[in-house]
């Protein structure tokens, strides 16, 4: 049973996303496939889901991810010692940066522009073309993530929208909407934990099949 199969039998509560978690799922595998970056964005426990799916997708999350032979080698060959502990322990990554963790631009940009302007800087000086961004925000109307995505379709990203029954304005922004089928702000992030971890699986299983 692939990832979305998985989540959809866990919590049939959430059947009515089916096509919005497949069309996510697509356009990570399609960022990832041009070389991409997966940027995330979010307020309260929404911040913290967004580091959480940066931890997800930067090191092996369901499975190991062993480097690739060559760069094994590589690395004992520029020190044998410490190389040979990095080709054992490290793993392969998807490039991906949360937008809240970066104190020093997110104070600065506080300060001298706006709060809510943190993370458009951001991605106004790192987002490119056939990016993503995943965007959460459980009433749908946080103002620094509208501000964000609005940036992301100034940079041609695809943006990737977490919210609530309601959607508001992340809804009608988002290329993709996943309305988590609550109301109340922990039970939609409660259902936002487990639609990320299937969409970081998809991708991981995509790009680093588990072993038989």
């Amino acid at each position: 049973m692939d990832a979305l199969e998985t989540l959809l039998f866990r919590y049939p509560v959430l059947a009515p996303c089916r096509d919005s978690l497949a069309a996510a799922i697509a356009a990570l595998i399609a960022c990832y496939e041009a070389d991409g970056t997966v940027f995330t964005c979010g307020n309260g426990g929404s911040a913290a889901d967004a580091d959480h799916i940066v931890g997800e997708l930067l090191k092996g999350f369901t499975h190991p991810r062993p480097l690739p032979p060559a760069d094994k080698q590589r690395l004992r060959e520029l020190d044998p010692e410490d190389g040979s502990l990095l080709a054992d322990r490290l793993q392969c990554g998807l490039r991906a940066f949360s937008l809240m963790s970066q104190i020093g631009i997110t104070t600065a940009v506080g300060n001298d522009l706006g709060d809510a302007l943190a993370p458009a800087q951001q991605l106004y000086g790192l987002g490119r073309p056939g990016d993503v961004l995943i965007a959460l925000s459980t009433s749908g109307n946080a103002r620094n993530v509208a501000l964000a995505v609005q940036i992301a379709h100034l940079r041609k990203m695809t943006v990737i929208g977490l919210t609530g029954a309601g959607g508001g304005r992340l809804a009608r922004l988002a290329d993709i909407a996943i309305r988590a089928p609550a109301q109340q702000t922990y039970q939609i992030q409660e259902l936002h934990l487990p639609i990320y971890h299937a969409l970081c699986i998809a991708v991981e299983n995509h790009f680093f099949p588990p072993a038989p």
